[in-house]
């Protein structure tokens, strides 16, 4: 697929085709299938021969949700985001999605800005979006980390995290805490690197994990996404992220299990 181009007069931020290519990328030829069900994208791995698949958990949940429904334009979601690392410059930031009332009256168009300042990514405008595109836009800045630390392909990095949320997530209920009362939630984790046949071209980030929680509680159903570089000879990660609605309290952390060795 070739790079994603800037849409004129939309300099400043990823344009409508960089986040039209991300979306390709992780839903593959299930875009249509996941719209006709009132979701801007899916993940998953390759459909059935009669054009349909059965759905995993993890891509219901986190991908195929109307988890704007809810929700009463105009209004605001925002975040913080920590960046914590034992290799490169640690901050805090944070991020905002606007959403306005569709012509139709319906909810939702959204735009808005990831970070601020040097670091700030303008979100391009999603006409008429049901689930959350934080994720999204969340995963799309992960992407091009995840090319700058290792000089790999985005299109790898997505392809992996793709099959992990079709076939080798990790689904729990938890508690959450928003804004000091407790309230339902799931987690969703992946390592889509653990089994990568590319591993040992980048073996210093391949215990990576993603975690998202989600809780109908909380507006925009996204309640904090997490990742998490470990370093097998340290108590520091090597690069820690999250992303976490205001209100939200991260939920405490065992450390991760010691990734495999490379095949």
């Amino acid at each position: 697929m070739p790079a994603p181009i800037e849409t004129p007069g939309r300099g400043r931020g990823r344009s409508v085709a960089a986040l039209l290519c991300l979306l390709t990328m992780l839903s593959g030829p299930l875009l249509p299938i996941a719209r006709a069900q009132g979701q801007a994208a899916a993940a998953g791995g390759p459909p059935a021969s009669d054009g349909a698949r059965d759905f995993s958990e993890a891509e219901r949940r986190l991908l195929m949700s109307d988890q704007l429904a809810t929700l009463q334009p105009p209004t605001t979601l925002r975040y913080g985001f920590r960046r914590a690392s034992s290799i490169e410059e640690a901050y805090a930031d944070r991020v905002e999605l606007q959403l306005s009332r569709r012509a139709d009256g319906s909810c939702c168009d959204t735009r808005g800005q990831f970070l601020t300042g040097a670091r700030a990514q303008v979100l391009p405008l999603i006409e008429g979006a049901q689930g959350n595109p934080i994720t999204l836009h969340f995963l799309e800045r992960d992407l091009r980390e995840m090319k700058r630390l290792t000089q790999g392909s985005t299109q790898h990095f997505r392809k992996q995290i793709r099959m992990a949320i079709y076939r080798g997530a990790t689904v729990r209920p938890l508690t959450l805490s928003y804004r000091g009362q407790p309230v339902a939630g799931q987690e969703i984790l992946i390592s889509p690197y653990l089994d990568d046949p590319n591993r040992p071209r980048f073996e210093k980030y391949a215990g990576k994990q993603y975690r998202f929680w989600l809780s109908d509680a909380v507006p925009g159903g996204v309640y904090a996404i997490h990742t998490l570089i470990p370093d097998p000879a340290s108590a520091l990660p090597l690069i820690e992220e999250e992303l976490l609605i205001d209100g939200g309290v991260l939920p405490a952390l065992a450390r991760p299990p010691t990734a495999r060795n490379p095949p």
